[in-house]
């Protein structure tokens, strides 16, 4: 994996995310209160909702459009057959946040 300096984990406040512009899309890089960290393409499937500006639950994020709720760890949305949204590996090393840059390149974010 190549991994990619994205910032301090302090960047970013607890339950909240903020947005990483790539070639392939904007990617939202998430924080729970569990001071955690996941990425996922930023746009939910159903109406293009930032998820960035949704509501990070434990290792959840909702929608803040129609309430769609995806997991962080698989992307998955949960309860119904409501999509799917791209995740991404990330890690913490020291307090830095580490995006994988080589799978930022393979996939589309948006």
């Amino acid at each position: 994996m190549n991994w990619i300096d994205i910032g301090h984990i302090d960047d970013i406040p607890l339950r909240g995310a903020r947005l990483v512009k790539t070639p392939v899309g904007c990617i939202a890089v998430f924080r729970t209160a569990d001071a955690e960290v996941f990425a996922a393409s930023d746009m939910c499937p159903h109406k293009a909702g930032p998820l960035s500006d949704g509501i990070v639950h434990g290792q959840k994020v909702t929608c803040p459009l129609h309430n769609w709720v995806f997991d962080l760890n698989t992307g998955q949305a949960l309860g119904g057959d409501q999509g799917q949204i791209t995740t991404y590996p990330v890690r913490l090393d020291g307090g830095r946040i580490l995006l994988d840059g080589t799978t930022v390149v393979r996939r589309s974010a948006a």
